[in-house]
């Protein structure tokens, strides 16, 4: 994908252009909005209705922040949101629906990177620049991919601990507790080390389905 900043973006002190550093943190707070919201979709459609739904369905980006998947997204490019409060015992099929519930955050963000694909064209086709719909495509790919990695809170580890992979009530409790700040320890030591083992991984996935969703 051509672009005038690197996929995953990563804020590199002395090396930081403003309008990618702005471009880039609306985009983490869009990707967010999207994972979170997605999330609290799903929920609602298969049962768990709240009555107040204020905590789910406010579409504010500061309000679905998390101290460490905001970190994240300084150190690796992605990030996630503050956890969204599900009720599987309303659920017909608790496990199954869950499962489905916490998958819908990940499908957002790839539902929006398409949407910035879809900007990117027709903005092309207008001889409009479209840096700042690149950056939109480029950050919800990464936070899709991201959720591959299973350790909760992103979504392949709430799949696992929903199907009971982790143990019982108690581990799993205590996973979700430490599962953000071993996440954001991995990242940061893989920034900060140098080893670029995540980059080598999830960037050419990332970059491949940019580049399918702008063919």
């Amino acid at each position: 994908m051509q672009s005038s900043f690197a996929i995953p973006f990563l804020l590199t002190p002395g090396r930081l252009a403003i309008d990618s550093v702005v471009t880039f943190v609306v985009s983490a707070l869009v990707a967010i909005t999207v994972n979170a919201e997605a999330q609290a979709f799903a929920a609602t459609l298969f049962g768990d209705a709240r009555s107040e739904s204020n905590d789910r369905f406010h579409f504010n980006a500061f309000l679905h922040l998390d101290l460490f998947g905001g970190l994240c997204f300084l150190f690796g490019g992605f990030g996630w949101p503050r956890r969204i409060g599900v009720d599987a015992g309303k659920f017909r099929h608790p496990h199954f629906y869950s499962v489905l519930t916490r998958l819908a955050g990940p499908l957002g963000n790839f539902l929006m990177a398409n949407i910035a694909g879809s900007i990117i064209w027709l903005f092309t086709v207008m001889e409009f620049d479209p840096r700042v719909f690149k950056m939109l495509m480029g950050v919800n790919l990464m936070v899709g991919v991201a959720n591959l990695i299973p350790i909760p809170p992103l979504a392949a580890g709430e799949v696992l601990s929903a199907l009971g992979f982790y143990g019982g009530p108690g581990p799993q409790a205590k996973l979700e507790r430490i599962g953000p700040i071993a996440v954001l320890a991995l990242v940061a030591v893989d920034r900060l080390a140098g080893l670029d083992f995540l980059a080598s991984v999830m960037t050419p996935l990332v970059v491949s389905l940019a580049d399918m969703i702008e063919i």
